[in-house]
C-alpha cells in the first residue's frame, strides 16, 4: 500500500526572500495558496505555478513547486500549454488586473472559452503596481493616477463579467485579508474540472491604498458584503436579517421581517445553474446599492479542452495507418534518389 504524504504550508514555502512591500495584500494570498495546497490531494511535484509580469507574478519564486515566470500577458498561453502537455499536473496561473486584462486579454478570454483545466488567480488591486501607479483596466472611472492626473475617462472591466462573456464555467471572488475564505475557494476551484477564475481583491499599500477599504472595514463589512454558498439562502448583514430577492428581472435587497418578508422569500444560491443570468447579477453587485458578493458564484460542469485533446489523440492513434517513423518516412509521395 502506497502512503500519501501529508504536507503543511511550510512545505510549499521556497527559500527565497519575499520582496513585496510590507503590508502588501499579496502576502496573505500567498499564505492562503500554500495552506490550501497542503490540504489538496496532490504530491508537491504535481503542482506548476505559472505567472506573467507584475507584482503578483513574483509568486513562483516563493513557491516550493515547479514554476515558470513568463512574459507580460502570456501566462495564459504558457499555462494552457503546460496543462495540455501534462494533464496530470495541477496548474495555477498567477496574474494581475493589468497582466490578464490588458496585454494578456486575448489569452485570458480564450483559455476560459476553451475551458482548459487550470486555476487562474487574478489579483485585482485596480492599479499598475510594479510600474509605479498607472491606471489599469479595472481602475475606477474618474480615478486619479500618474497617467490620469485629471481622472480616468474609461469604464473599467469587471473580471467576473468578462469571464461570463467568454463562456466561463467557474468564477469565484475573494479578498486578500480573508485567508480562511480564500483557502476554501482555492480548494473548491482545484476540484472543478475546467478553467477556474478566482478574482481576489487585493490592496496595494503604495499606489492604491484602501481601494477596497469599504469592504474590509470591521464595523461595516458584514452589511457591505455577502458570502455566497451553493444551496444556501442569500442572507447577509451583521444581524443576518438582510437578503436578496428577485424584483422582476433584477436583484433587490430586502430586510427579513419587514413588509411581510420571510426567510423563505430569500433567493437560494445555485452555483451549478447553467444559465448565467443570476450569476452575472451577483457578480455585478456594487456597494453602496448592494453588498459585494464573495465566494464561489458560478461552478458549472462541462467538458475540458485538455480531456478532448487527449480523447482525439487516442482516436487518431487507433485509426492511423502510420504507427512508427518508418511508416511516416515511407508515406505520401516518395522518391528514390540515385
Amino acid at each position: 500500500m502506497i502512503e500519501t504524504k501529508s504536507y503543511t504550508a511550510k512545505d510549499f514555502k521556497s527559500d527565497q526572500e519575499v520582496r513585496w512591500c510590507a503590508g502588501c495584500g499579496d502576502m496573505a494570498i500567498l499564505n492562503a495558496v500554500q495552506k490550501a495546497m497542503a490540504e489538496m490531494d496532490h504530491k508537491i511535484e504535481d503542482y506548476a505555478v505559472i505567472s506573467g509580469i507584475g507584482c503578483s507574478s513574483r509568486f513562483p519564486y516563493y513557491m516550493n513547486t515547479y514554476g515558470f515566470h513568463s512574459i507580460h500577458g502570456r501566462a495564459g498561453a504558457i499555462a494552457s500549454g503546460v496543462k495540455t502537455a501534462n494533464p496530470k499536473l495541477s496548474v495555477w496561473q498567477i496574474t494581475g488586473d493589468g497582466d490578464a486584462l490588458a496585454i494578456g486579454g486575448n489569452h485570458f478570454i480564450h483559455e476560459i472559452r476553451r475551458n482548459v483545466d487550470l486555476n487562474i488567480i487574478l489579483f485585482n488591486n485596480e492599479i499598475y503596481g510594479l510600474t509605479k501607479g498607472q491606471f489599469s483596466p479595472t481602475s475606477r472611472f474618474g480615478q486619479k493616477t500618474k497617467t490620469s492626473p485629471y481622472g480616468t475617462v474609461e469604464h473599467p472591466f469587471h473580471p467576473g463579467e468578462l469571464t461570463i462573456g467568454a463562456q466561463g464555467k467557474y468564477f469565484a471572488r475573494g479578498i486578500d485579508n480573508n485567508v480562511k475564505l480564500n483557502i476554501e475557494i482555492f480548494k473548491d476551484a482545484e476540484k472543478h474540472a475546467g478553467t477556474s477564475v478566482i478574482e481576489v481583491l487585493q490592496n496595494c499599500v503604495i499606489f492604491n491604498n484602501g481601494a477596497h477599504s469599504a469592504l474590509t472595514d470591521r464595523e461595516h463589512k458584514e452589511d457591505r458584503t455577502i458570502i455566497v454558498k451553493h444551496g444556501e439562502p442569500l442572507i447577509f448583514g451583521k444581524e443576518k436579517n438582510k437578503g436578496l430577492v428577485l424584483d422582476g428581472l433584477k436583484l433587490k435587497v430586502v430586510t427579513i421581517g419587514e413588509n411581510g418578508v420571510t426567510k423563505e422569500d430569500i433567493l437560494v444560491h445555485d452555483a451549478h445553474e447553467e444559465d448565467p443570468i443570476l450569476h452575472l447579477a451577483l457578480i455585478n453587485m456594487r456597494f453602496p446599492d448592494f453588498p459585494v458578493a464573495f465566494g464561489v458564484i458560478r461552478a458549472v460542469k462541462a467538458h475540458t479542452y485538455d480531456e478532448r485533446v487527449e480523447a482525439q489523440i487516442k482516436e487518431v492513434k487507433a485509426t492511423a495507418k502510420i504507427k512508427n517513423m518508418d511508416d511516416l518516412l515511407n508515406s505520401g509521395s516518395t522518391w528514390d534518389v540515385e
